[in-house]
């Protein structure tokens, strides 16, 4: 069936109209000038944090604007290069199929670079555009439940290493005879939170067990969390009378000492009761700092959970948060990653956990957006 060009154009330039219209690219703009003019202060470095987060935040919303345009130059050569081989084919049919070809090729590119750009347009709440700092905890079962909780380490490290985003493993706690009970790392990328929350929730795992002699098939799950990082202007203070803070020596798989030294930390912060352990670092105090900032994005990300769920029982919402039991993968007697929140799903298990998580992420995005617009 033959490609109606002048039918996909028109659905391109609707969805883009759609995207500008999201964007706000007046106040784009005004950001842009605004923060042109504070980079361009001769005292700005006089503060580096401030310096940093300023050309940052430029940088971000620069190259917001770079894409929009980009993308409106790109939709128009689409449109010209068809236009052109429409009116090639009048005079040689040859020549103009070759021209028609290749505007086939550019549109599906551009299909797929739109759609993208369209997820990203969704990322705008307020702490979307931040690194993430992503904690994987296996759940019960033992043997079972540590290996997973490390296969779901991997996927999301493989999934970054794909996209070209530096990570950080920041704390690991190895299970004694094989994987992880608990591991934390951070993402760094613009729009890595906004991204990445959408994996946050119960994974659950079906397979046959590699640790069962009797080779039975076990149900495994492991909880994914997802905080954005805390930055200097997020003003999350906590009293030293809050915190009890305890050091003792890293170690690595299977009680391995790797540190001989008591260097890395372990901070609790009392009111909450919410503990959190660094060993990454080589010093006490670098252990500790590090602590201190991931402990700032959870009490951050406590009183967003808490200021929305006011907000939920004041609109009378009961409905059980998106996050639980949201995702399923089967290995046996078939083999089946389904989301069960978007209904998203894939027969290739393996090149999920190898990374390949951008149809899922971007299905979930897309259906928290249709959540929050009250769409079905």
């Amino acid at each position: 069936m033959a490609i109606d060009f002048n039918l996909e154009i028109e659905k391109l330039r609707r969805t883009f109209e759609q995207i500008v219209a999201v964007s706000d690219l007046p106040g784009l703009q005004a950001q842009i000038t605004n923060l042109t003019a504070q980079s361009s202060a001769p005292d700005l470095w006089d503060d580096p944090e401030r310096a940093q987060l300023v050309t940052s935040k430029l940088s971000h919303a620069q190259n917001k604007l770079d894409k929009l345009q980009e993308m409106e130059a790109r939709i128009e050569d689409v449109a010209t290069l068809v236009e052109m081989g429409e009116e090639e084919y009048l005079q040689d049919a040859a020549s103009g199929k070759e021209l028609l070809a290749e505007a086939e090729v550019d549109l599906r590119k551009t299909q797929k670079l739109l759609a993208d750009l369209e997820v990203k347009t969704l990322l705008s709440g307020e702490y979307d555009e931040r690194n993430a700092v992503v904690t994987i905890r296996s759940g019960a079962g033992g043997v079972e439940a540590a290996d997973w909780a490390q296969m779901l380490q991997r996927m999301y490290l493989r999934w970054a290493e794909r996209h070209g985003y530096p990570t950080k493993v920041l704390d690991t706690s190895y299970a004694e005879e094989a994987g992880i009970k608990s591991t934390t790392f951070e993402v760094s990328a613009p729009y890595a939170y906004g991204t990445l929350s959408v994996e946050a929730g119960t994974h659950r795992l079906v397979r046959i067990s590699p640790f069962d002699n009797q080779s039975r098939r076990q149900t495994s799950f492991a909880a994914v969390e997802v905080i954005p990082l805390i930055e200097t202007t997020d003003h999350i203070e906590i009293p030293e009378t809050d915190l009890k803070i305890d050091v003792f020596r890293s170690s690595g798989p299977g009680g391995q000492s790797v540190n001989t030294t008591d260097s890395a930390v372990r901070m609790t912060h009392l009111p909450t009761g919410i503990v959190v352990s660094m060993q990454d670092e080589k010093s006490q105090i670098q252990n500790r700092a590090a602590a201190l900032r991931v402990l700032q994005s959870r009490l951050l990300q406590l009183r967003r959970e808490e200021e929305n769920a006011k907000k939920k029982e004041l609109a009378g919402d009961v409905k059980a948060s998106w996050g639980d039991q949201m995702r399923s993968y089967v290995l046996h007697p078939y083999q089946m990653v389904k989301d069960l929140r978007t209904g998203y799903e894939v027969g290739q298990a393996e090149a999920v956990f190898d990374g390949d998580l951008d149809g899922f992420i971007d299905a979930g995005i897309r259906w928290r957006n249709s959540q929050a617009n009250g769409e079905e």
